[in-house]
C-alpha cells in the first residue's frame, strides 16, 4: 500500500524530467496518488514530459501572477479531480539582473518581480486551491536555504527567505482549515532553473565537501522524497517547518 494512496495532488513546476517536481509527480503515483500537472508559457513542453509519467497526468495552465487563471483553478481541477489533498510549489523565477552579483544595483520591479513569483506565489496558490482541499490536506513548498547569504543568488535568496516567512503565515491562517503548510529546503541540483543561476557550479564545491550524507547534485529524488512524505499522513500535526534534504550540510560549518 503507498503512503499516498487514494490522495489527489497538484504539483506544479515540472518542466524535464530532471526537475525535483517530475520526480515528486512520479514518485506520488507509485504511492498511489492522482496527480494533475501545471505549466506555464511552454504547456507543450509540460505535456510532452507528464507523458513519461503513468497515466498520463493532465496539465493545467497556470500563470501564478495571473488573478483570473487563480480563480478558475478550483474549477479546472474539478475537470479531473473531484479534490485536492496535496499541493506541490515548486515555483521560482528572477530576472537575470537579480541574480549573479548585481545585488547593490538590481532595481526594484526586478526584485518585485522575484519576489512576486516565488514567494507570495505559495499564498496565491493556497488559497486557489483551498476550495477543493479538504481537512487533512497538505501544501509543500520547495526551498533553497535562505539562512545564509548565497554566491550569485542575490536577490532569489531575499526572495527564498520571504517564501520561508509565507510558509509560517500561511501555517498559521490556514491551520483552522485543517491544512498544513510546510517547505522542504533542497541541496542543489542540476535542473534547468539552477543552470540559469550565474555561478551555480561553486555550490557543487560545498556540498561535495561539507554534506555529512555526501550529496548528488544529478539525483533529484532524496528532495522528492522529501516532499511526498510530507504530503503523507505521516505528518499530522507537522506545519509552518521547513526539513531540510541536503545531506546535512545547513548543520555543519566550514
Amino acid at each position: 500500500m503507498g503512503i499516498l494512496r487514494g490522495k489527489r495532488v497538484l504539483v506544479t513546476g515540472v518542466l524535464t524530467d530532471a526537475s525535483i517536481a517530475f520526480h515528486v509527480a512520479r514518485l506520488a503515483v507509485d504511492e498511489g496518488a492522482s496527480v494533475v500537472l501545471t505549466g506555464f508559457g511552454r504547456l507543450s513542453l509540460v505535456e510532452r514530459v507528464a507523458k513519461r509519467l503513468p497515466g498520463p497526468p493532465p496539465v493545467l495552465e497556470l500563470d501564478v501572477t495571473d488573478s483570473g487563471q487563480l480563480q478558475t483553478l478550483a474549477d479546472r481541477v474539478r475537470e479531473h479531480v473531484d479534490a485536492l489533498d496535496g499541493v506541490v510549489h515548486s515555483i521560482a523565477f528572477a530576472p537575470q539582473s537579480a541574480l549573479g552579483g548585481n545585488f547593490l544595483d538590481t532595481p526594484f520591479d526586478d526584485v518585485a518581480t522575484a519576489v512576486h513569483v516565488s514567494a507570495f506565489s505559495l499564498k496565491s496558490l493556497t488559497m486557489a486551491a483551498l476550495p477543493v482541499m479538504p481537512a487533512g490536506g497538505s501544501v509543500v513548498g520547495l526551498n533553497f536555504d535562505a539562512q545564509v547569504a548565497w554566491p550569485g543568488y542575490d536577490w532569489m535568496g531575499v526572495a527564498k527567505a520571504g517564501l520561508e516567512s509565507v510558509t509560517r503565515y500561511l501555517a498559521k491562517y490556514v491551520g483552522s482549515a485543517g491544512v498544513r503548510v510546510n517547505l522542504i529546503a533542497a541541496g542543489p541540483v542540476r535542473t534547468m532553473a539552477a543552470r540559469s543561476i550565474p555561478g551555480f557550479d561553486q555550490f557543487e564545491g560545498v556540498w561535495n565537501e561539507r554534506a555529512p550524507l555526501g550529496w548528488d547534485l544529478a539525483d533529484p529524488e532524496p528532495a522528492a522524497r522529501g516532499v511526498v512524505a510530507l504530503l503523507s499522513d505521516w505528518f499530522p500535526k507537522t506545519t509552518g517547518e521547513i526539513v531540510h534534504v541536503d545531506g546535512g550540510v545547513h548543520a555543519v560549518g566550514a
